[in-house]
């Protein structure tokens, strides 16, 4: 079973860890070499830590932090999933998924968007989530990748 818990600022390189590990496992074939090692250069320090600040969590197993996710409250987007690959295929990725959507829906949010990479498309398919039109993913870092936009609705519950 995934714990999960709100990530700390002292979090910030486990989770850059867990996300170059997922990265460079996940996401070969999707993307070009030199896409792939601009997008997993540098450390967590260089901007990445930031993010802990945010709606930001750790997906825990047997103690050992093995997944990440992340909702930006200013733009309703679910980001910075990732699974350790000698994790994935559990359900841990689904399991962080859905944490993001209950926190949205504990806010009232009635849709998420998210920016899928080619290689995750089928996996938010599967979630519930829609969206076919290719763009471009343009990161703060001078990163450039083709994503696909995608959204889900969500039933917010009504106050008792």
């Amino acid at each position: 079973m995934l714990e999960i818990t709100r990530a700390t600022p002292e979090d910030a390189n486990r989770a850059f860890d867990i996300r170059l590990e997922a990265i460079r496992s996940q996401c070969i074939g999707a993307y070009s070499a030199e896409q792939m090692a601009l997008w997993t250069r540098g450390k967590a320090a260089d901007g990445y830590d930031a993010l802990m600040d945010k709606q930001f969590y750790l997906g825990w197993v047997n103690g050992e932090a093995i997944a990440t996710g992340m909702l930006d409250l200013d733009n309703n987007e679910v980001g910075a999933l990732f699974v350790r690959p000698a994790f994935t295929g559990r359900g841990y990725g689904k399991a962080m998924l859905a944490h993001l959507e209950d926190v949205a829906r504990q806010r009232a949010i009635e849709e998420v968007v998210l920016d899928a990479t080619l290689n995750a498309v089928s996996f938010y398919r599967a979630c519930g989530y829609v969206g076919d039109e290719q763009a471009v993913y343009h990161s703060p870092s001078g990163l450039v990748l083709a994503c696909i936009p995608m959204a889900k609705r969500l039933l917010v519950m009504p106050e008792s």
